[in-house]
């Protein structure tokens, strides 16, 4: 065979693969927010109806606690958790105790395992359990809250976990810890926990780290964990995952927080754009689609804006980069849905959904979806449907679009606040226990 004819072959198989993996990237769940990070799946057909005794192919019982939402390439889920074990202890929490607010988790004065699990999607097995690290917390959580929030990422090659705190850990496919980073101690408002998710995108893992102490965006390489920049940030506690956007040529992370709304390029670090702020206690993970970037907050106030990427540069408050503004009924918890050029978002923590034209912000309607009582996961999209669970067990599935039609209501014997994972004809739910849902 000619040199010529060996190049165009290896080229080939190059271009076979590569198509492969953008093809399992779309279809499969590698991180939070799903393929699009939008919370959309375009390939997925679930089920619309379920029960404790109908479509439930499997359900096994979580060890310890966690609310990070499972994460799925090839026929494995990957997720982490942690788990309290031992004497109760004097814990920094313990001897800072809260003025106001509600009572601190009790498990953070117990020492924990942090685990990451692979989970057979056929059959529910475990078919790895790796403990990255064992320690006493040194600050406690929410009374809702855990030490597994952040949910972990995948390129059907690695599985990286991140438990802030704890740190960041590269695994191969197997559970074998390849690498780790250790970024501090962070210090969150009110001792409530941590909660933002890195982000993967091609070669780089970008973590946030804002709380009330020196706070910072950071990138790594994915495969060595070596830090390619960080950039400081004036900014208080937020739990709001980046997101990254491609945008005429340059991959933007754009971080949403109290303070500022600010833009990085991917490769630098450097500062692209900034706006105005959000409410306090900042957690909704921006969307993104044509050009568009949706950023959302609601504690102690409501602030949504629309920021047309073009042209954005420097200072864009108040400027025509803001393509339109919402102060009203915007989520505290739950990132919004953006499908088919829709927006839908909760009412802080409530069971009232928003669904309004994405390009002008128009409303299409309010609804209480009243089966439903508080909502901390994010709604999902997927075959013209869209997916609202809410914290006691019920998921609510709606027609996709402007008009409001209820197709069905599910209930299980669990609670939820990581949200639905949606894969083929499967539906995932974590809550104590994990659940595959199909037909």
């Amino acid at each position: 065979m000619s040199s010529k004819a060996v190049t165009g072959l290896f080229l080939s198989v190059v271009l076979v693969a590569n198509a492969r993996a953008s093809n399992d990237a779309e279809r499969f769940w590698p991180q939070w927010r799903g393929p699009t990070a939008n919370g959309v799946s375009p390939s997925g057909n679930p089920p619309t109806e379920w029960s404790e005794t109908k479509n439930v192919h499997w359900k096994i019982a979580l060890p310890g606690a966690g609310s990070s939402t499972p994460v799925l390439w090839g026929n494995r889920l990957y997720l982490t958790t942690a788990v309290p074990f031992g004497a109760r202890q004097t814990s920094t929490a313990q001897r800072q105790p809260r003025r106001w607010g509600p009572p601190p988790n009790p498990d953070a004065s117990r020492r924990h395992r942090f685990l990451v699990l692979a989970i057979d999607r056929s059959t529910g097995e475990t078919v790895w359990e790796t403990t990255v690290r064992e320690e006493l917390p040194h600050a406690g959580t929410h009374e809702f809250g855990n030490f597994a929030t952040a949910s972990a990422m995948t390129d059907g090659e690695h599985v990286w976990a991140f438990f802030g705190s704890r740190g960041l850990f590269c695994l191969d496919m197997e559970g074998r810890v390849l690498w780790e980073k250790d970024f501090g101690d962070m210090r969150t408002h009110m001792s409530f926990g941590e909660g933002a998710s890195p982000v993967l995108h091609d070669e780089f893992i970008v973590v946030p780290w804002d709380h009330n102490g020196e706070s910072f965006v950071a990138a790594l390489r994915k495969i060595t964990g070596e830090q390619v920049w960080k950039a400081e940030r004036d900014e208080v506690t937020s739990w709001a995952t980046p997101r990254v956007v491609e945008y005429d040529g340059v991959a933007q992370v754009i971080t949403n927080a109290s303070n500022r709304v600010r833009s990085y390029n991917l490769a630098t670090g450097k500062l692209l754009w900034e706006s105005s702020g959000m409410t306090r206690n900042v957690i909704p993970t921006p969307v993104e689609a044509d050009g568009i970037v949706y950023v959302m907050s609601g504690f102690r106030g409501n602030a949504l804006q629309a920021i047309r990427l073009e042209g954005a540069r420097g200072d864009i408050t108040g400027s025509d980069a803001i393509l339109w503004e919402m102060d009203r009924d915007t989520p505290y918890t739950a990132s919004p849905l953006l499908y088919d050029g829709t927006l839908y978002f909760m009412k802080r923590n409530s069971h009232i959904l928003s669904v309004v034209d994405a390009a002008s912000g128009k409303r299409h309607y309010q609804e209480r979806l009243e089966s439903l009582n508080d909502v901390f996961a994010s709604p999902v999209g997927a075959a013209g449907r869209v997916y609202v669970t809410g914290r006691q067990g019920t998921t609510v599935v709606l027609e996709g679009g402007s008009e409001y039609k209820v197709l069905a209501t599910n209930s299980l014997d669990d609670d939820f606040d990581a949200s639905m994972v949606v894969v083929d004809g499967e539906i995932y739910l974590r809550g104590k226990n994990l659940y595959r849902i199909s037909e």
